[in-house]
């Protein structure tokens, strides 16, 4: 079986160098792309030039231990920490979540467990906005997460739920180029396989009800090779 590809950024902290080649082999092999600190210390140098998704913090490490980086680092990075260690007392683990980790995982580490923990906490993060977000006007655009109401020029624009779910998050990303395989990891939670087209129709019909040219669109736009593109300046008319 092919191994799913997830092209997610990890920033591994472990200095057990025999461990952390032994997880960045495994991490690689499903598409992740792997840089390793060995150092407590070094990792908010090392965040001005990385910018992961996720970080795996040991807590054993040197210059620094990862307790005390795990409080230090919400300043410097918004995504998750999944803290790694053979410190596992439910003591341990709760002194861990309580300073900030997202999720703790007991070494010996299984390698899959840990790949599920990774997208887990990714999609947690990356999940579309729910109902205690605020509206987003867009121009003559709104859309109301509390009630799926949606206006256009004034006017009602009537979606099915999944349209719905699609134009949230693409419009909760405005300007940003949201690849295909992201979409259907959060909207479907299965990968992309180059060939199903539901997410195609979906934004089709979605241009449709929102006036957007199909031939030439402008409004949610396809960036060839990429994804698509919410553009938040064509709503004004």
């Amino acid at each position: 079986m092919t191994s799913p590809q997830s092209n997610h950024r990890v920033l591994l902290v472990e200095d057990d160098v025999r461990l952390a080649n032994l997880i960045v082999d495994y991490l690689k092999s499903h598409g992740m792309h792997v840089e390793v600190e060995r150092r407590g210390d070094t990792v908010l140098t090392r965040l001005i030039n990385y910018k992961p998704d996720i970080i795996l913090l040991d807590i054993m490490l040197p210059g620094m231990d990862g307790l005390t980086l795990c409080e230090k680092l919400p300043d410097y990075f918004a995504g998750p920490i999944l803290l790694m260690s053979a410190l596992g007392s439910p003591e341990d683990q709760i002194k861990g979540l309580e300073l900030g980790a997202d999720d703790y995982v007991v070494k010996p580490v299984d390698p899959a467990l840990l790949v599920a923990r990774i997208n887990n906490l990714l999609r947690r993060q990356n999940q579309p906005p729910q109902a205690e977000s605020h509206c987003l006007t867009f121009g003559k655009l709104s859309i109301d997460p509390h009630t799926h109401a949606i206006r256009l020029n004034e006017t009602e624009v009537d979606l099915t739920s999944h349209e719905f779910e699609l134009l949230w998050l693409l419009a909760s990303q405005a300007g940003q180029v949201l690849s295909r395989q992201y979409i259907y990891q959060l909207l479907l939670n299965i990968d992309f396989d180059g060939k199903d087209r539901k997410i195609d129709v979906r934004v089709s019909r979605l241009r449709k009800k929102l006036n957007d040219s199909i031939e030439t669109p402008f409004r949610i736009k396809t960036v060839w090779g990429q994804g698509y593109l919410f553009a938040p300046e064509a709503w004004n008319n």
